[in-house]
């Protein structure tokens, strides 16, 4: 890793890699692997099968590195690895939990969406009260398609860009656009129809300017 913290470019990265180098394998896996540990928690079901997933897809990268051609960048390339291995083992797992894990039981702070400060719940709302919107949402993320989870994971919790969640799940942009709006539509109603039964209109208002407009 170079001074500034920035990775060498993917052209020294995969020659040192297809040369055995242990220390630019020790790059990218420092590097990477947390995102791709959140990512693959979008397709399976418990924590210890994402970490499955993430030690056989870069075993999958050390054994593949000769072939990687560079045609779209190397992250990328690791990154279509690790979802075509989640999505094996999602198969197998039969029961696919997202994001449920990435939303701190302990925190009181709202998740983070791309271009807004993270924000805490809201206020004087209980602990209690805190847990069961945790709740909601992974209830509501629980219930969509892997696809669906994948690209909010990317976006609104990654912050990747749309060309990149694009490659990253071989999509095209027209049909990201949609997923990415049905899917925050459907957790923004949850968030506002579990409020609406509380009564507790302030907080709704409060929960819903926290996440982006569906069609961001």
């Amino acid at each position: 890793m170079y001074h500034d913290g920035t990775l060498p470019p993917d052209d020294v990265l995969a020659e040192r890699l297809r040369r055995g180098d242990d220390d630019a394998f020790e790059l990218i896996l420092d590097a990477w692997s947390p995102a791709m540990l959140r990512l693959a928690r979008s397709f399976v079901s418990c924590g210890a099968s994402a970490e499955e997933v993430v030690q056989d897809a870069w075993l999958a990268v050390v054994r593949g590195i000769g072939g990687f051609q560079g045609r779209a960048s190397l992250h990328t390339w690791v990154f279509r690895i690790l979802v075509n291995t989640a999505k094996k083992r999602g198969i197998c797992d039969r029961r696919l939990v997202p994001l449920g894990s990435m939303l701190d039981e302990e925190s009181s702070v709202a998740p983070s969406w791309p271009g807004r400060a993270p924000q805490r719940w809201s206020e004087p709302e209980t602990a209690a009260q805190d847990a069961e919107i945790r709740r909601v949402i992974r209830q509501a993320i629980s219930e969509l398609p892997y696809r669906s989870r994948a690209v909010l994971l990317l976006r609104d919790m990654e912050g990747y860009s749309s060309q990149e969640v694009c490659a990253l799940l071989d999509i095209s942009p027209g049909n990201q656009r949609v997923i990415l709006h049905r899917t925050r539509v459907l957790v923004r109603g949850r968030l506002a129809a579990y409020f609406a039964e509380d009564h507790s209109a302030t907080v709704i208002h409060t929960i819903a300017s926290a996440m982006p407009s569906p069609s961001g």
